[in-house]
């Protein structure tokens, strides 16, 4: 049946030892000890999870309890004003603990596969922290700074981190310093420590507001500075350093960007006209309640691309600008894998005499964080080859200006999906590439009637499925690129089997299928409304039945030429949609079949469409609709693969030109 995972939690708390009150916004890290096996002694070790502690020094993790390595991780705290503690009290220096701290007498491993409580630190406050600024943009608001220097005089190189989420506890590390970097944190507009209301990174670009140019231009003033800086950060920290891009300022060498959208309207806001419910209402949350109602305003008075306005969040109009070299790191999985390749094939391409064909594209298995998915992949793959996986030699290399061997990789590195029954199967690896796309050949997998899926055409004059819609009962969200809730690979079966989703499926492979690239469902299809969503998701389905996520897309019908206009259905008029299920690179076994399946409805994933064409967040009342798919010569509705593998039994080799 399909996996279930139980939640489990580990609770703590951190007190000041000199007064015995609670320490609240201390983050506190945890790292399974499996992890530990690798890195030198004194190479800090990779932080696997975070949580704040709350008002009253409470911290939580909530963890999956089919998790490999519970049994032994290790807990610390990562507070830039008092001295670390790795759990049950042993001391370390910095902000994050090192291998050979790991390794010191005292420190305690907990086993939290039944959950853990009363990991409790009492820390020592510091005399010495960072520097405090509060800088003053143009319009008057003043945004939280912090300043740390390394030892000496300088000047120094600077790395500037812009976050969301309070500098007093998200910082990007000591390691930094002891690089010979100074460090420059700052909370972004409306957030934490910062004056003003936060607006989705409309602040943090080229608009009327310009927070990253103006701080850049402060550093650059400062007598501590060589006029060389850095940028880091992944999420929310990455796009901060997209929409700085876009602005194109001085003295910026490089940048290293990870899981970051390009385009925040179609990659954040929207896919395909749907809105991304889950993602935007749960993260806008978290930036208060002033900042959600401002976006839900916002999408609702402009829910149409423009320029003149989502234009300011969209630095693919500026890649001309950037002339820098970047890395764009992603995952298979996360909630912006578009917009980290945009960005590395245009800047790469198109971006300034400094910035083309010194672009970097990582892609890993994950999605928007780690510990998700009904299975587990094989060791080894959450990480990239230790030359590809190091902020410090790219930085060092076009920051500070040291030979780091950088230049001498070729410019992608990506994972390949696949059996993880089988780890020495198909897949499973590591691949590198020179450019992207990688070179494909294109095949096309028709739906057929009976739900069967193949690489022959339909040749049938008349052949079609219908299903009933019916928004108040929406196909709930199951896994896929998510940022909260199920997110990853997990089983479809437990919606496939509903009358408003129609499934087609291969027959057993005799080989192995290796697909690279985008991922297209072409669709021929009709609706009883004039306006309806179409969803398409793509499965690896394991011999024991297990139906495995891949990826998935929709579309919604008003939208399906542009988000620019709406043009409504005819009802009962066929028309064809093209739902873009983003990338992936997966190995489907020998032993294993491909599926494919059409719904209207992915809830919370996206909005659910009332059928009714009312204006966007408007609606009056839900309707539901008949959608029929058609599937015969005339209308050949598919799935668009491009494989890198053996060609399929029954595809001509492509012929040299």
């Amino acid at each position: 049946g399909p996996v279930s995972a139980e939640g489990i939690t580990v609770k703590g708390t951190v007190t000041d030892a000199g007064t015995g009150e609670p320490a609240g916004n201390v983050r506190v890290g945890a790292t399974r000890t499996l992890r530990l096996r690798l890195g030198a002694p004194g190479a800090v070790i990779p932080v696997e999870a975070t949580a704040l502690t709350n008002g009253a020094g409470e911290f939580t993790f909530e963890v999956e309890s089919t998790y490999p390595g519970l049994d032994s991780v290790v807990v610390f705290t990562q507070s830039p004003h008092h001295e670390n503690q790795l759990h049950p009290g042993v001391p370390y220096t910095g902000r994050t603990p090192t291998h050979a701290d790991t390794a010191r007498a005292g420190v305690k491993r907990v086993d939290a596969r039944g959950g853990a409580a009363g990991i409790d630190f009492a820390l020592t406050r510091l005399d010495t922290g960072p520097e405090r600024h509060y800088l003053e943009m143009s319009d008057g608001t003043r945004l939280a700074t912090d300043v740390y220097l390394p030892p000496g005089t300088g000047p120094w190189p600077t790395v500037l981190y812009r976050t969301t989420y309070g500098i007093d506890s998200d910082y990007p590390g000591e390691q930094w310093l002891r690089q010979g970097y100074a460090v420059v944190a700052q909370d972004c507009r409306g957030t934490h420590d910062s004056e003003g209301l936060f607006r989705g990174f409309m602040d943090d670009g080229w608009g009327e507001n310009k927070d990253g140019y103006e701080t850049v231009l402060w550093i650059l003033e400062q007598e501590w500075s060589d006029g060389k800086i850095g940028t880091i950060g992944g999420s929310a920290r990455g796009i901060t350093q997209n929409m700085l891009a876009g602005s194109a300022p001085p003295g910026l060498k490089g940048q290293w960007v990870n899981v970051a959208a390009s385009d925040l309207y179609r990659q954040g806001l929207f896919h395909d006209g749907a809105f991304r419910k889950r993602l935007c209402e749960g993260w806008m949350a978290g930036r208060g309640s002033a900042a959600l109602e401002q976006l839900l305003q916002d999408i609702v008075e402009r829910p149409l691309y423009t320029d003149d306005y989502w234009g300011y969040v969209n630095v693919e109009t500026r890649y001309s600008l950037v002339d820098w070299p970047m890395v764009h790191k992603g995952g298979w999985y996360d909630i912006f894998l578009r917009g980290t390749i945009n960005n590395f094939v245009n800047i790469q391409h198109h971006g300034g005499p400094n910035a083309r064909g010194n672009q970097r594209l990582i892609i890993e298995p994950y999605g928007h964080g780690l510990g998700e998915g009904g299975f587990n992949w094989p060791e080894g793959c959450r990480n990239p080859p230790a030359r590809y996986n190091s902020p410090f030699r790219w930085l060092n290399h076009w920051v500070k200006g040291a030979n780091t061997g950088v230049t001498a990789q070729p410019p992608v590195c990506y994972y390949v999906l696949g059996d993880v029954d089988d780890p020495d199967g198909p897949g499973n690896e590591w691949r590198f590439a020179d450019d992207w796309p990688v070179p494909a050949t294109e095949v096309a997998y028709y739906f057929h009637e009976g739900g069967l899926l193949n690489v022959s055409p339909p040749t049938t004059e008349e052949s079609r499925q219908s299903y009933v819609f019916d928004p108040e009962d929406p196909v709930p969200t199951l896994g896929g690129a998510n940022l909260s809730g199920t997110r990853g690979p997990y089983d479809q079966r437990p919606v496939e089997s509903r009358p408003d989703v129609l499934v087609f499926t291969t027959p057993v492979l005799e080989e192995y299928l290796e697909i690279t690239g985008k991922v297209v469902v072409r669709l021929y299809a009709s609706s009883s409304a004039v306006d309806t969503d179409f969803t398409a998701k793509l499965c690896d389905v394991y011999p024991d039945g297990r139906s495995m996520l891949v990826c998935d897309g929709i579309v919604r019908a008003r939208h399906r030429n542009s988000m620019r206009r709406e043009e409504f259905l005819v009802p009962g008029e066929v028309y064809e949609f093209e739902i873009d299920l983003w990338e992936t690179s997966i190995a489907f076994n020998a032993g294993h079949r491909v599926r494919v399946s059409i719904s209207s409805s992915n809830y919370d994933r996206y909005d659910v469409n009332p059928n009714t064409g009312e204006p966007f967040r408007q609606h009056t009342h839900m309707k539901t609709a008949t959608n029929t798919i058609y599937h015969d010569a005339a209308r050949p509705s598919h799935i668009l693969f491009r494989v890198t593998g053996p060609l399929p039994s029954g595809i001509p080799a492509p012929q040299d030109e």
